[in-house]
C-alpha cells in the first residue's frame, strides 16, 4: 500500500518539523509548506489530508479551505490555530473542515485525529514503515536511523529524509526536481543543487566510511536513483 501523503501548511518551522517527523513516524509521507499559496498547489495535487494553520502568510488558512471547497475539491482538513475563540472554529468547520485543533497541542493527538479522519473517509490507514535492508544498510523509518552493520550512521535530519526516498524507490530513477518538493517542500528557495550535496554527504557517511559498494548512482541529467546491492 502506498504511503498517505499528509500536507502539513504552517509558517512557524519549528512547529512544522515537528508535526512532519510524527506523521512520518506514523507511516505518513509528510510534506511542509509554509504559505498559503503553496498550500493550495498541493491540496489541489496527490494530497490525502491538509492540516492548515489558519495565520498562513499570503493567503490564510480560511481562504485556502475556502477556495478548494469552491472548487469542489474534497481533501479532508485538519485546521490549526492559534487561537481558541468558538468564533473561529464554528468559521472553520462551515468553511468545511474536518477536524480543529487549537495550539498548544500535542503532535501525537495530531496522529491520531489524522488517522480517524482517514478511517472514516474509507480510507485505510497505513502502518509505520518497517526496516528496510539492503545487505549491510538498515533504514530504520520508525527511529529515523540509517545502520550499517548496526551501527548508526547518524545522518542529519534532512540527510535520513533524503535516504528514506531513495529506499522507498529502489531501482527507481529519482528526478532533483522531484526530490526537491518532496524532501525541501515545494516553498524552498534553495535549487538542484542542494540535491548533489546531500547524496555527495550520504556517499561519504555510507558507502565511503563503511566500504559499502555504491547504492546512489548518478543518472545524468536527470537525477540520482537507488541500486538494490
Amino acid at each position: 500500500m502506498p504511503m498517505q501523503t499528509i500536507v502539513v501548511a504552517e509558517d512557524d518551522r519549528a512547529t512544522q518539523d515537528l508535526l512532519t517527523h510524527h506523521l512520518e513516524r506514523d507511516g505518513f509521507t509528510a510534506l511542509g509548506v509554509s504559505d498559503g499559496h503553496a498550500a493550495l498547489r498541493y491540496a489541489r495535487g496527490a494530497a490525502d489530508l491538509l492540516v492548515l494553520d489558519v495565520g498562513l502568510p499570503g493567503i490564510d488558512g480560511y481562504d485556502v479551505a475556502r477556495t478548494l471547497r469552491r472548487e469542489g475539491r474534497n481533501v479532508p482538513i485538519v485546521m490549526v490555530t492559534g487561537r481558541g475563540d468558538e468564533v473561529d472554529r464554528v468559521v472553520g468547520f462551515e468553511l468545511g473542515a474536518d477536524d480543529y485543533l487549537s495550539k498548544p497541542f500535542a503532535p501525537r493527538e495530531l496522529v491520531v485525529r489524522v488517522k480517524a479522519i482517514l478511517r472514516r473517509a474509507g480510507q485505510p490507514v497505513v502502518q509505520a514503515t518497517p526496516s528496510l535492508r539492503f545487505g549491510r544498510l538498515e533504514v530504520d523509518a520508525a527511529a529515523r536511523e540509517a545502520r550499517v552493520d548496526g551501527n548508526d550512521v547518524k545522518l542529519k535530519p534532512r540527510e535520513f529524509a533524503l535516504l528514506m526516498e531513495f529506499a522507498s524507490n529502489p531501482g527507481v530513477a529519482l528526478s532533483r526536481d522531484w526530490l526537491l518538493q518532496r524532501v525541501w517542500g515545494f516553498d524552498f528557495a534553495g535549487d538542484e543543487r542542494t540535491v548533489d550535496v546531500h547524496v555527495h554527504r550520504l556517499r561519504a557517511k555510507i558507502e565511503e566510511h563503511w566500504k559499502i559498494p555504491p547504492l546512489l548512482r548518478t543518472v545524468h541529467g536527470f537525477g540520482y536513483k537507488f541500486a538494490r546491492p
